[in-house]
């Protein structure tokens, strides 16, 4: 493998631009000092191929064209009335100061933020107000104060092992997290249950959006 080539978006601002990271050649900086103000930032790119670092983001579009895994470093960004479009996994959005003791984690933000055309799979959104953020619909699902209402969650019946590995555990998420979304279809094969057979517990609850 060669080496790879850094491109680094640091230090202005940016106003309706089209910013294409899809170089699989290239490992992408937003960092510190940019902010991108209704922008298009088409993202191809692995996690590890990208680095986000106190970068700000105003009514911005995210086009993400491959599947973003385990991408935590949304949490340096501060987004304020974005768009997401694609599919995330395991990607943690908001302020979550306590994930790190760089600098850079503390201060991420998330506010009026529209996730309803993107796929949400295991992704956690932290120290923000829920009321401001618009979550994807079904087969996307989002317990909302996950924590506060597991108690709750705990008292039912779930079908295979999503109540065991998920329901049980949601107290030990991180104390700032404030909604947890989960996508039916990957949720039930990894579980061993069915969309349907989730969805049934799921309308049961009113601190569940779907």
């Amino acid at each position: 493998m060669g080496w790879l080539e850094n491109v680094i978006f640091k230090n202005q601002e940016l106003s309706n631009e089209r910013l294409e990271l899809t170089d699989k050649n290239s490992l992408y900086f937003l960092s510190t000092g940019l902010t991108l103000r209704n922008c298009t930032v088409v993202l191809k790119v692995p996690a590890s191929r990208l680095i986000i670092k106190q970068a700000t983001f105003i009514d911005c579009t995210f086009e993400v064209k491959q599947e973003l895994k385990n991408h935590q470093q949304w949490i340096s960004a501060s987004l304020k009335g974005c768009r997401f479009k694609g599919r995330f996994s395991g990607c943690d959005f908001g302020h979550w100061p306590e994930y790190g003791s760089d600098p850079w984690f503390q201060v991420g933000s998330i506010e009026d933020c529209d996730f309803t055309e993107a796929r949400l799979a295991g992704c956690r959104f932290h120290g923000c107000d829920i009321n401001t953020l618009r979550f994807p619909k079904w087969p996307c699902f989002t317990f909302l104060d996950p924590i506060g209402r597991a108690p709750e969650l705990r008292r039912v019946k779930w079908p295979g092992s999503f109540g065991d590995i998920v329901v049980d555990n949601l107290h030990t998420h991180p104390a700032s997290t404030k909604a947890l979304t989960y996508y039916a279809p990957s949720a039930a094969e990894r579980f061993e249950t069915t969309p349907e057979e989730l969805r049934a517990v799921i309308e049961k609850f009113d601190c569940i959006v779907y």
